[in-house]
């Protein structure tokens, strides 16, 4: 048997003649079954629908009414009409999926429309000029649809928010918010409670039964730009040759009482999301920007985790407790990093009060990296991007973001701490939500495998076992070559997704048994509740009825934390890409040297070196007929027998940029000799 598969079309896929239509109308009566799942429409308006039994293809021609989203029952087709995934026609829209829809506003001679913005969204809305709101052409709209569309009858709606005008500044942003559902505004009892604890001053009372480091050197090392600052650090040389690290965590919990409005809110939200040009905090800033934020020479309210660690990496000892602290510097990651990397004078004489603990805060993070690795800690070093604005918010330059020694010093002590606080609390027996990332699964390894057999690469092991170190390994070989981004994207890819739990199954990636969030209780609300059940079980034994309420409030946190928690990063993706692409639109018509970062049925995914992404079409490749192979990561000619294949450098052309698509297209290209 052939196992490759020929693209672009199958024989459904291509073929849309009156005959073939007929015949599969016809075939709804000799149906080989129901399903029924969500649906995902494309561009072009044919879509899949999401099933417990695998993915069903649903041409547009048989979509009927339903729209992107809807909860729809379907009649496979029998599978001999069947293309690379099984097919069949909607027999029932079950669920309308939403009412709302995000979208840019469009006025015609005849009929004004709203053009979805989620680029999976076919369905145009027709809105009478009556219902228009007084929407100008091309302004970001939100549009509630009141009637939804049939076979032959497009969907209508009114309008009844203008986000954005035309053209203004940050408009496409706030678009993907709302179409995302998040709320950049707090309820005003939210906001009300939040101004007035931000308005408390810490008294005696509050401070009363914890350890008084107002005196000890603490400091903060953050991004320049950052204003929810919830975590710092010191350090000291034990009598014995040993470290003592300190990591200090806002104690948010002390403002947000469990149950209350703010509590709920920013469980709902369960996490803060970062946009480039704005954040979508998970708590009022009067909070998570004042009160809760560990500012230089102000006191604050803390949660501490000390660890006595020797000198090969072991925590040999630890004390967690609640605190009260006096930053002694807010320190930025570029400025320790220059101390640390270059030994900037100016900059020592500028912090000289602290210039020993930074070395010595170096020291020992090399020692905890090292123990890691030894461990088997899989370190992925992928290239991110920097993107930096100018007028309007408009891109100007996009750069690889430096990962400096002072962000690698500080994520070294936060894995330690949140380390030392899972094992801890593991032994107790409390309920408490965990950082889960389970191993890969056997049939992704086996695919890894094969693919780093291309490059010479032997995956050792067994499939269905295998040990991080041994991955890791891997990257130690690729390290510096140019394959390095590749191997580890597709690595990565093996990998299964880190979650929520409330059972602590360990962390792969990281080679550690015991493992949770503990250091951004501003930002993330299951570190919110962990700080409340360590700061019960700080002050004494919890009664029966106090576990049971943590535990029902610890799964609650752990199933909203994860959905919210994906919400985000797709958010935070799509508004790169579409800064990404408005950036390209300035350079069309260059040619640059890529790397081909996925093939796919339908084309080539090129990475420039800056981390801009774009697709070369299967359909813009001429001068051959290509075969995808997809065991192999390759496209390959059936004549020529060209081979584009995952990891080969490739010169392009960039042909077009479209940020509302959040989309570039590359072309081939080749460099004057």
């Amino acid at each position: 048997m052939d196992h490759r598969t020929v693209v672009p079309f199958s024989y459904l896929h291509s073929v849309h003649n009156t005959k073939e239509t007929s015949l599969k109308m016809k075939m709804k009566k000799k149906k080989s079954g129901t399903r029924t799942g969500i649906l995902e429409k494309t561009r072009n308006g044919s879509g899949f629908v999401r099933s417990e039994y695998g993915d069903i293809y649903i041409d547009r021609s048989n979509i009927g009414g339903a729209m992107h989203g809807d909860r729809v029952r379907v009649d496979l087709l029998p599978p001999q009409f069947w293309g690379r995934n099984p097919e069949g026609i909607v027999d029932k829209i079950l669920e309308r999926g939403s009412r709302e829809i995000v979208g840019t506003y469009h006025r015609g001679k005849r009929s004004d429309m709203v053009i979805p913005d989620d680029r999976r969204n076919s369905d145009n809305i027709l809105v009478r000029r009556s219902a228009s709101k007084s929407a100008r052409d091309g302004d970001r709209v939100v549009c509630v649809i009141t009637r939804y569309p049939g076979r032959k009858s497009l969907a209508e709606g009114r309008l009844t928010e203008i986000i954005a005008r035309r053209g203004e500044v940050g408009g496409e942003i706030r678009a993907m918010i709302r179409a995302a559902g998040l709320k950049v505004r707090f309820p005003a009892r939210c906001e009300a409670d939040a101004a007035m604890k931000a308005t408390q001053i810490i008294t005696s009372e509050d401070i009363a039964g914890r350890r008084d480091l107002r005196e000890k050197t603490i400091i903060t090392i953050d991004g320049a730009d950052s204003k929810d600052l919830d975590d710092a650090v010191s350090i000291d040389r034990l009598y014995n040759g040993n470290y003592l690290l300190g990591v200090h965590i806002a104690d948010v919990s002390h403002y947000v009482s469990a149950g209350s409005p703010l509590d709920r809110e920013a469980m709902c939200r369960g996490n803060s999301v970062y946009l480039l040009t704005q954040v979508i905090p998970m708590l009022p800033k009067s909070l998570s920007n004042g009160i809760c934020s560990l500012f230089e020479g102000v006191d604050r309210l803390t949660l501490s985790c000390e660890m006595e660690i020797d000198r090969n990496g072991n925590i040999v000892n630890h004390d967690i407790y609640e605190s009260v602290i006096n930053n002694k510097a807010r320190m930025v990651y570029d400025d320790v990093s220059d101390i640390l990397e270059h030994r900037d004078e100016a900059l020592i004489q500028r912090y000289q009060n602290i210039c020993d603990s930074l070395l010595l805060m170096e020291e020992l993070a090399e020692i905890l990296r090292e123990k890691r690795k030894r461990s088997g800690s899989i370190d992925f070093d992928f290239d991110e991007a920097y993107i930096t604005l100018g007028e309007r918010e408009i891109p100007v330059d996009i750069s690889i973001a430096p990962r400096r020694t002072a962000n690698r010093m500080i994520e070294e002590f936060m894995l330690a701490a949140n380390k030392t606080i899972a094992e801890h609390f593991y032994q107790f027996e409390a309920p408490f939500v965990y950082r889960v990332h389970e191993k890969p699964d056997p049939a992704k390894i086996m695919e890894l495998r094969q693919f780093l057999a291309g490059f010479g690469i032997d995956l050792r092991g067994n499939a269905d076992n295998v040990h991080p170190a041994e991955l890791n390994r891997i990257l130690d070989l690729v390290h510096g070559k140019p394959e390095e981004n590749i191997v580890s994207t597709v690595l990565l890819r093996s990998m299964t997704k880190a979650y929520y739990s409330t059972e602590c199954a360990g962390h792969f990636g990281l080679a550690f048994h015991y493992y949770c969030h503990f250091t951004s209780p501003i930002r993330r609300y299951p570190d919110l509740i962990d700080h409340r059940i360590i700061k019960s079980f700080l002050r004494g034994s919890v009664p029966a009825g106090v576990l049971k309420k943590y535990r029902r409030s610890a799964e609650q946190a752990v199933e909203i934390a994860s959905q919210t928690e994906r919400q985000a990063q797709e958010l935070e993706r799509d508004v790169e890409k579409m800064k990404k692409a408005q950036y390209m639109k300035d350079h069309i018509g260059e040619i640059h040297d890529g790397i081909i970062s996925g093939v796919t049925g339908f084309g080539i995914y090129v990475q420039l070196p800056n981390t801009v992404e774009g697709m070369i079409r299967l359909s813009d490749l001429n001068d051959d007929y290509y075969i995808f192979e997809a065991e192999k990561y390759r496209l390959i000619g059936e004549r020529t027998r060209r081979i584009f294949a995952l990891g080969d450098r490739i010169t392009i052309e960039v042909l077009n940029a479209n940020p509302d698509e959040r989309q570039i297209d590359f072309g081939l290209a080749e460099r004057d000799s």
